[in-house]
């Protein structure tokens, strides 16, 4: 039987190259992806032709669809799991008291990077990922985890791009994971506390509490789970310090709202 692959984006730092090291240890292959070109191939050294390092900015789509295509190709028409990982703090002060106008006075478009980057490529990538799960050489179907953040349950003021894009990314699992399930694709989401990766400044990192710092083995122990258990589907688990905290959506306030949310999936199939 052929080795299990996997692409991981954002895979040069952080949690994507812990999750890189921790499949190779189970013996998957693994495409890294990642913007950073540089530490990407000196990751990617580490290791032996078990990985394929593509550099992909993921916000744009045909670098995502060139991922995925070489990706299956060179897994040998197989790709068994997508870990959605990449993301962006926010780029840009959502309070600037002093906003850049335009030549009419009008404040410029507000720079929706973190929206396209942590949102809109995480759905693209679920989109391709589906396309070539269901082709599968052999068994279709496989896993998606995608990467939100403590930021996708409890709202960030400091950031409210982020926290937007991070709350999309818990609905979108929540929305999908049972409509892909029926079909041999899970899809689950976890939201990790506070890591230490490349989203956080050195000055940062500093100062901050090391009793409030989750370990990378709490995540990682999350990714397990999801990819052991082939029910997981549609669920969101936080990771803070030593512990996996399944979060659940809010209960329905009305049989009327239940319905709306539930029952009328058979009016749109």
């Amino acid at each position: 039987m052929s080795r299990p692959v996997a692409i991981i984006t954002g895979a040069a730092s952080g949690i994507g190259l812990a999750l890189t090291r921790h499949l190779l240890s189970k013996d998957w292959l693994v495409v890294m992806a990642d913007i950073n070109t540089k530490l990407g191939t000196t990751a990617a050294a580490e290791f032996s032709d078990s990985v394929l390092f593509m550099p992909t900015d993921v916000s744009i789509y045909s670098q995502q669809a060139k991922l995925f295509s070489e990706a299956f190709a060179w897994g040998g028409n197989r790709l068994d799991f997508f870990a959605a990982n990449a993301g962006i703090a926010g780029t840009t002060d959502f309070y600037e008291p002093k906003e850049e106008l335009d030549e009419t006075g009008i404040p410029k478009a507000l720079d929706l990077t973190t929206l396209k980057v942590d949102m809109d490529a995480i759905v693209q990538g679920v989109w391709l990922f589906k396309h070539f799960a269901r082709r599968n050489k052999g068994q279709k179907g496989g896993k998606v985890v995608i990467t939100s953040s403590m930021a996708g349950l409890y709202p960030m003021e400091s950031d409210p791009l982020y926290t937007a894009a991070k709350h999309a990314l818990v609905g979108f699992t929540r929305a999908t994971g049972a409509r892909f399930h029926r079909e041999g694709i899970t899809v689950n989401c976890i939201c990790p506390a506070f890591v230490i990766t490349g989203l956080a400044p050195e000055d940062v990192l500093a100062k901050f509490p090391k009793e409030h710092i989750t370990p990378m083995s709490t995540v990682l122990k999350a990714y397990d789970l999801f990819l052991e258990d082939p029910e997981l589907s549609g669920q969101v688990v936080e990771t803070s310090l030593d512990q996996l905290n399944f979060q659940h959506p809010p209960a329905f306030t009305s049989e009327s709202n239940r319905w709306l949310a539930t029952a009328t999936k058979e009016l749109w199939e």
